[in-house]
C-alpha cells in the first residue's frame, strides 16, 4: 500500500510539472486545427489533395489513437530511403532498440520491416539522453563551446552551426554518408558543398555523401515582410526542401508546409512523458504530430534557417539550378535572399573555417555565432 501511495504521489508531481511547463510556454495544448478540404496541402515539396488522396500516414506503426491525423509519412520516407541508400551496402545491422532479425515475422513486407528499423534508429539519435547523438544534452554541450549555456536563447542561425558540429563530431558509422553545410552570409559556395560531399570517402563506400544545406536568412526587419510570402511558399514546394527552422518571437517552430497563406508547423513546446529509446519497441506516439498547427505568415519571425537535402553531388547540382530559378522568379527584380555561386568561399577572399582539437569552434565561426546571437528565440 505504501509503495502504491508513493507511485501515485510521483504521478501527481509529474502531471503538475507538465501542466506548469505547458502554462509557462504559452498554454500549448493538443488541439486539432482546421484544414480546408477545398485547398491543397503542401508538405516538404509534395502536394496533397483532400478530395483525391489522404495526406495522413496509413501505416502508423501501431501508434495509439490511430484515428488521429498523422502527417509525417513524407518526412520519414524521404529520410529513410536516403539513409538506406547511404549505408554502403549493409545487409543487416544492430540498433539500440531493434534489429532486422528481431522483426522477421512481424511484417509481411521486407521494405516495411526495414523502414521501421531506420525509423526507430533515427528517432533514437534524438532521444532525451546524454548519449543520444543529437539530443538536447549533446546540442547544449556544443552550445557551451560557442559561449552559450543551458537556458540561453539560441537563434536559428546558431542552431544551424551547432547541428553541423553535432554531425561532424558524431563519428557514427551510419552517419559517414551524410554531411551538413551552413551557408555563409546568405551564399552557398558550390565547390565547398561538393568538397564536403566528396571528402573522406572510403574504398568500400565510393558514392558521394548526402548533404543537408542550411541557409540562415532574414525575411525583413523587425517584422516579416509579407512580400516574402510567395518566396516561402515556393521554397516549401520544392522537393529538396526539408523545412524551415523558425517561429515567432521567443518561441521556436519547425515549418514543414503550408495551406493557402497559412504555414503548417510543428510545435516542440508541448511537454510529454520521457521515452527510453534504448529499449526494444519503445513507444512512438510522442514522436509524431497527430494534429499539426497552422499560423498566419504575418506572425512568422523574420529570422529563420531554410533546409535542403541532396542525396549526392548530381542531386545537389540539379537542386542548385532549380532553387536558383525559383529565387530569380520570386525576387521580382529585388536581390534574392540567398544565392548559389560557383567556386570556393576562399576565392571570394573569405577566411575558410577550420577546426582543431583544442577549440571546437574556430575564431571565424565564433564571430559568426556572436553576430547571429541577437536573433534569439530558440530555447535549448
Amino acid at each position: 500500500m505504501e509503495a502504491t501511495g508513493t507511485d501515485e504521489v510521483d504521478k501527481l508531481k509529474t502531471k503538475f510539472i507538465s501542466a506548469w511547463n505547458n502554462m509557462k510556454y504559452s498554454w500549448v495544448l493538443k488541439t486539432k486545427t482546421y484544414f480546408s478540404r477545398n485547398s491543397p496541402v503542401l508538405l516538404l515539396g509534395k502536394c496533397y489533395h483532400f478530395k483525391y488522396e489522404a495526406w495522413t500516414w496509413p501505416d502508423a506503426l501501431n501508434i495509439e489513437n490511430s484515428d488521429s491525423e498523422s502527417w509525417t509519412s513524407h518526412t520519414v520516407k524521404k529520410f529513410t530511403a536516403s539513409f538506406e541508400a547511404s549505408l554502403s551496402g549493409e545487409r543487416e545491422f544492430k540498433t539500440p532498440t531493434i534489429s532486422l532479425k528481431e522483426t522477421i515475422g512481424k511484417y509481411s513486407d521486407d521494405h516495411e520491416m526495414r523502414n521501421e528499423v531506420y525509423h526507430r534508429k533515427i528517432i533514437s539519435w534524438f532521444g532525451d539522453s546524454p548519449l543520444a547523438l543529437f539530443g538536447l544534452h549533446q546540442l547544449i554541450e556544443y552550445g557551451k563551446k560557442s559561449g552559450k549555456k543551458a537556458g540561453d536563447w539560441y537563434g536559428p542561425a546558431v542552431v544551424a552551426h551547432i547541428l553541423r558540429k553535432a554531425v561532424e563530431e558524431a563519428r557514427h558509422p551510419d552517419l559517414q554518408g551524410i554531411t551538413i553545410y551552413v551557408a555563409q552570409d546568405c551564399t552557398v559556395y558550390n565547390s565547398d558543398v561538393i568538397d564536403k560531399q566528396s571528402a573522406s570517402m572510403t574504398s568500400d563506400n565510393a558514392d558521394d555523401k548526402a548533404v543537408i544545406i542550411l541557409v540562415p536568412v532574414r525575411l525583413g526587419g523587425e517584422r516579416t515582410n509579407t512580400d516574402y510570402l510567395e518566396f516561402v511558399k515556393g521554397i516549401l514546394s520544392l522537393e529538396y526542401c526539408v523545412g524551415i527552422i523558425g517561429g515567432k518571437p521567443k518561441q521556436s517552430y519547425y515549418f514543414a508546409g503550408f495551406q493557402d497563406d497559412s504555414l503548417i508547423y510543428m510545435d516542440p513546446h508541448y511537454c510529454q512523458s520521457f521515452v527510453d529509446v534504448s529499449i526494444k519497441d519503445f513507444p512512438l506516439e510522442t514522436f509524431h504530430c497527430p494534429s499539426p498547427k497552422k499560423m498566419s505568415f504575418r506572425k512568422m519571425d523574420p529570422s529563420c534557417t531554410i533546409g535542403f537535402y541532396c542525396r549526392n553531388v548530381q542531386d545537389f547540382k540539379r537542386a542548385s539550378e532549380e532553387i536558383t530559378k525559383m529565387l530569380k522568379f520570386s525576387s521580382k527584380e529585388k536581390y534574392p535572399l540567398f544565392t548559389f555561386v560557383n567556386g570556393h568561399s576562399r576565392d571570394y577572399d573569405f577566411t575558410s573555417t577550420t577546426t582543431n582539437e583544442e577549440d571546437l569552434f574556430s575564431e571565424d565561426e565564433k564571430k559568426q555565432l556572436k553576430r547571429f546571437s541577437t536573433e534569439e528565440f530558440v530555447l535549448l
